[in-house]
């Protein structure tokens, strides 16, 4: 079992995501501030970040998630283009999911990044 933090503002994505990883030990922030105040309790193994986010952007987030802990497994999520993507892989983020996000792309990366 994994620890795995999901980041999202919109509710019904949000528990749509704990319904699909259900088994997995799960934590859920909706904003970024929240989101790296989670990570120092609890250390996920692998971060679900949406990147626009009230309080503090998943951009900013990753950073300070990075910061905290540099091999830190985030996975970024948008529905912003590639230029969003592209900031979150330079904040440090391993991957970028386009949003509407296909689920077993989701599956397939959450199983790789477990693995390492």
């Amino acid at each position: 079992m994994s620890k795995i933090l999901i980041v999202e503002d919109y509710k019904d994505l949000s528990e749509f995501y704990e319904e699909f990883l259900e088994g997995d030990s799960l934590f859920t922030a909706s904003d970024g501030e929240e989101a790296v105040a989670l990570y120092r309790l609890h250390k996920p193994d692998i971060v679900l970040m949406d990147l626009k986010l009230p309080k503090k952007s998943g951009i900013e987030a990753t950073k300070e998630i990075i910061e905290i802990d540099p091999k830190a497994k985030i996975i970024a999520i948008t529905a912003y283009g590639s230029t969003i993507g592209s900031k979150a892989l330079e904040a440090g983020a391993k991957e970028v999911l386009r949003k509407p996000v296909r689920f077993n792309e989701l599956r397939d990366l959450i199983e790789k990044y477990k693995l390492l």
